[in-house]
C-alpha cells in the first residue's frame, strides 16, 4: 500500500492535470527503460548515491572517473568522456542533454585533462559541447539551452613555421556560479568567471568575466543591463 502512495505521488507531482493517462503511461514506460539501463551502467560509476536514468545510444567511457547524485539523467546519443585528472562529479538532479559530448581528454590517448563538476539541479542542453581539459566549475541552478560551447583551453598558434596542431595547448578554467541562465548557441571560452544569476543571451561569445546580475549579449558579450 505505501508503494502505491509513492506511485501516486510522484504521478502527481511530475504530470499536470493536462497529461493524458495514456500519455503517462508513454513517458512512465520510457523512463522505466532509461532507468534499467541505469542499473547496468552505474555499476562501473566510481560512485553513485541514487535513480540514474541513460537513454539510448549513450557512450560513457571510463566510468570509474564519474560521481553522481540523485537522479542523473543523460539522455539519447550523449557522450561523456570521464577520463580526468579530477573526474566528472555531477549534483543531484543533473541533466546532460541528448547528443552532447563531455571531453576532458582525446579519447585515442594524449594529455589527460582537468574534468568537470556540475552542481545541483543544473543541466547540460543538447547538441553541448563541454571541453574540460581545463577545469570546469558549473553551480547550482544553472540552466542551457541547446547547442553551447564551453572551452577551457587554447591553442598555442605563434610559431609559424609548426602546424598549430603541433604547438600545444594553453589549459585554464571556465566557473559558472549559481542560478544562471546560458542560453542556445553561447560559447564560452577559457579563463571566463560567469557570476552568480547572470543571463548570458542566444548566441553570445563570452570572452572575459561577467558580473553577477548581469544581462549580457553579442560578439563579444557586453553588459546590457543588470537584474538588480
Amino acid at each position: 500500500m505505501k508503494f502505491v502512495h509513492i506511485q501516486a505521488g510522484f504521478i502527481k507531482e511530475r504530470f499536470s492535470g493536462d497529461w493524458s493517462k495514456r500519455d503517462i503511461v508513454i513517458t512512465l514506460w520510457t523512463m522505466s527503460i532509461f532507468f534499467i539501463r541505469g542499473l547496468v551502467k552505474r555499476i562501473f560509476f566510481k560512485s553513485s548515491k541514487g535513480m540514474v536514468l541513460i537513454g539510448r545510444g549513450v557512450s560513457i567511457r571510463y566510468s570509474h572517473y564519474l560521481e553522481t547524485g540523485r537522479d542523473f539523467i543523460v539522455e539519447d546519443y550523449a557522450e561523456i568522456n570521464c577520463k580526468s585528472h579530477q573526474g566528472i562529479i555531477a549534483g543531484n538532479r543533473v541533466t546532460i542533454g541528448k547528443n552532447s559530448i563531455i571531453r576532458p581528454s582525446n579519447a585515442y590517448g594524449g594529455a589527460i585533462g582537468e574534468g568537470l563538476r556540475i552542481g545541483n539541479n543544473s543541466s547540460i542542453g543538447p547538441f553541448a559541447y563541454i571541453g574540460c581539459s581545463g577545469f570546469i566549475e558549473i553551480g547550482n541552478n544553472v540552466i542551457m539551452g541547446p547547442r553551447v560551447g564551453i572551452f577551457a583551453e587554447n591553442h598555442h598558434f605563434d610559431n609559424l613555421k609548426v602546424p598549430i596542431r603541433e604547438q600545444g595547448v594553453e589549459r585554464s578554467f571556465v566557473k559558472i556560479n549559481d542560478d544562471c541562465w546560458i542560453a542556445s548557441n553561447v560559447i564560452i571560452l577559457a579563463g571566463v568567471t560567469i557570476g552568480e544569476g547572470c543571463v548570458i543571451a542566444s548566441g553570445s561569445v563570452v570572452t572575459k568575466d561577467v558580473p553577477a546580475f548581469s544581462v549580457v549579449a553579442g560578439v563579444p558579450a557586453r553588459v546590457v543591463k543588470t537584474r538588480n
